[in-house]
């Protein structure tokens, strides 16, 4: 393989191994013969092994490319950049600050051990913001940030130290992400952070999540999961991988309609690989069910994670991106995944609920128990988590959109 064609894939400061290109840029990767003997997979669909994972199997390039943004987020870096769109030159560019632990670099190049962030100011923030969370636009190429987060949705990851915003350069660490309001969805960041105080008041495990505001722009702040302080204050990163990546799917197939992994798949998943397999399934199944309940039909496979601690056992990650996608106009209301064979929220029946109890080996009742108790719940918590969101951030009308889909769905559910 030629030197452009090839990228060094680390971990800290450890070497994992190597991935690069064919001539039609499909990816390929090895690990690296020390990390095999002192490393671990670093997903399900790439096991630790002395072997290539050649170009034409797919699996390492479904892997690294579900690291990327999407849709027209990748567009806009594209033309930011000036870069030929390939997930291999995106990788390249933008790879040294993934979801996860892992850092993708130019061969000969190691990660740095020194840190660099620039300070936003107020100002700054608000011209963040102005553009939607795009940061490739402006400064020298050397001091540019080497960010990538999966998804469709603009994000800027950021470090947050003591109440202050720091923009990473090259390859430092982020602690937090921040999302834009959107010209078509202005609600999108009080909508998710609604939604995700929603779920941790039913006692979903969920990231922490404030809404913030900048001039007059409304932002969500974010602490990341794959992100903790080492003993020195410093932030360390932490490996996950998505249940696309760990299943061997490519992004495009997140959506069980085009292709991507069922709930039962998922399921099994968290059953073969969780250290705690009965908890995390039961956590699994109650994200289901919020899901319904609370209009959340864009809970998809790259909206969940595994978790590698630092001592090597496996969770299922803190959930995130729970939004109540039923209030916005023109956003399809159908399931991720279908419920029993049921993609349409207002049609589940307690039978279908059944038929995914079967499906995911549970048993039914106690998965309807489940759903009872959800039900009940969000009834309860509905009222004093807008009290309590609107006492933080002030009065937000557009919540009583959330308010509506979400009793609906209660008394559907609790009718049938």
């Amino acid at each position: 393989m030629s030197q452009p064609d090839a990228l060094e894939v680390w971990y800290e400061h450890r070497r994992v191994g190597t991935l690069w290109r064919n001539p039609v840029g499909l990816m390929g990767f090895r690990y690296h013969p020390e990390w095999i003997e002192t490393g671990f997979a670093i997903s399900r669909s790439l096991p630790l092994e002395d072997r290539e994972f050649p170009p034409e199997a797919a699996s390492a390039h479904r892997f690294f490319a579900n690291l990327l943004p999407e849709g027209g987020v990748r567009e806009q870096i594209v033309r930011d950049l000036k870069l030929p769109d390939s997930d291999f030159e995106l990788l390249r560019a933008i790879g040294g600050e993934c979801a996860g632990a892992l850092s993708i670099l130019p061969l000969g190049r190691e990660p740095s051990r020194e840190r660099h962030y620039h300070p936003l100011n107020d100002e700054a923030l608000a011209r963040l913001a102005a553009r939607r969370g795009r940061i490739y636009t402006a400064g020298p190429e050397d001091e540019r940030p080497r960010l990538s987060l999966a998804g469709a949705q603009n994000k800027c990851p950021v470090l947050v130290r003591n109440g202050r915003y720091w923009l990473p350069q090259g390859e430092a660490p982020s602690s937090h992400i921040l999302k834009f309001e959107l010209a078509d969805y202005r609600h999108l960041p009080a909508y998710e952070t609604f939604t995700m105080h929603l779920a941790a008041a039913v006692d979903l495990p969920v990231v922490e999540i404030h809404l913030r505001r900048i001039e007059e722009s409304r932002f969500a702040e974010i602490r990341r999961y794959d992100r903790i302080p080492d003993d020195t204050g410093e932030i360390r990163r932490l490996h996950q991988e998505d249940f696309c990546q760990a299943l061997g799917y490519g992004h495009e197939h997140k959506y069980q309609e085009h292709g991507g992994p069922t709930f039962a798949q998922c399921c099994q998943l968290v059953q073969a690989v969780s250290a705690e397999p009965a908890l995390d399934v039961q956590h699994l199944l109650r994200w289901q069910i919020f899901n319904v309940l609370a209009g959340n039909s864009d809970g998809h496979a790259k909206n969940l994670a595994l978790l590698y601690s630092p001592e090597g056992g496996i969770r299922l990650a803190p959930f995130y991106d729970l939004v109540c996608t039923r209030a916005i106009e023109r956003i399809d209301e159908h399931l991720a995944f279908d419920v029993g064979g049921e993609r349409n929220p207002s049609l589940v029946t307690r039978a279908h609920w059944e038929a995914l109890a079967r499906a995911c080996d549970v048993r039914p009742r106690f998965l309807l128990g489940l759903v009872d108790e959800m039900a009940g719940r969000l009834r309860e918590v509905l009222a004093p988590v807008r009290e309590a969101f609107e006492a933080e951030t002030g009065e937000y009308p557009a919540l009583q959109r959330i308010e509506q889909v979400i009793d609906k769905q209660i008394r559907r559910t609790t009718r049938s």
